[in-house]
């Protein structure tokens, strides 16, 4: 029986071995890179008073309402989210409503929208409104 390499057998080893090492290459590289997207899933909707807006503004410190839970957590925002005018001027207080995905560093924004305090779940809106009074009391001795 003739072989596909005319007549050299040992060539089809060499070549079947040449092929599965760069299949396995490339379903490797397939995994590093569509993995941590799937691993990631559906972001969760999360709810946030913003509590401090400092100069970089990639990572906002806020208290967090997530799965039933208030923590102080950090925002994370992506690029398309730093280029957008309205968390251009983020302030302290706001209330957000967003789409986020939980990481060790805080919650990875994927979309946000600023919404009325009274729109904030019954957990946040305390923590909102605490926060209004001691703005405005920081800003009534600069009203005289």
């Amino acid at each position: 029986m003739r072989s596909s390499t005319g007549g050299f057998p040992f060539l089809y080893g060499i070549l079947h071995k040449a092929m599965m090492t760069r299949a396995l290459l490339i379903l490797s590289i397939l995994v590093l890179t569509v993995g941590p997207v799937l691993a990631q899933g559906d972001p969760a909707t999360i709810f946030a008073v913003v509590t401090k807006v400092p100069r970089d503004r990639s990572q906002i410190p806020a208290r967090v309402l997530a799965g039933g839970q208030v923590a102080d957590s950090m925002l994370i925002a992506s690029d398309e989210i730093l280029g957008n005018p309205v968390w251009r001027t983020l302030e302290m207080c706001h209330s957000l409503k967003a789409e986020a995905w939980k990481t060790p560093g805080g919650y990875r924004l994927a979309s946000v929208k600023v919404v009325d305090s009274s729109m904030l779940p019954m957990e946040l809106q305390g923590v909102a409104g605490d926060c209004l009074i001691r703005k405005a009391l920081d800003i009534a001795p600069l009203a005289d």
